[in-house]
């Protein structure tokens, strides 16, 4: 399972999703970011390559349906609704995503 996570800049929730789930057998996870100057900008050939789009916010949401339209067809694209408050790797932030991501993917 590939799962992309998603947030504005690419340098601490999206990263963090990055690192707590490639842990996981079986899932691949990468992380990137809606913005242009992203660590890893958010491309088209990462949405084909994800099973499952899990973004952080509903405006992270918008941008990737309105811009990737064509490429989510049969995609699974979820809103986990984590606030951009936490640092990388921060324990409350694994611990949320820990808690939301099941929610919407199988591991």
């Amino acid at each position: 399972m590939n799962l992309l996570f998603v947030c504005s800049e690419n340098r601490l929730r999206s990263p963090t999703g990055e690192e707590v789930f490639s842990e996981y057998e079986g899932i691949n996870a990468i992380g990137c970011g809606t913005n242009a100057d992203a660590e890893t900008p958010l491309s088209g050939d990462l949405i084909e390559w994800a099973d499952a789009i899990l973004v952080m916010e509903k405006s992270h949401r918008n941008k990737v349906s309105k811009k990737y339209k064509d490429l989510l067809k049969g995609k699974k694209l979820a809103c986990l609704d984590i606030p951009d408050n936490y640092e990388r790797m921060q324990p409350e932030l694994v611990r949320l995503l820990k808690n939301k991501v099941p929610r919407f993917v199988r591991l």
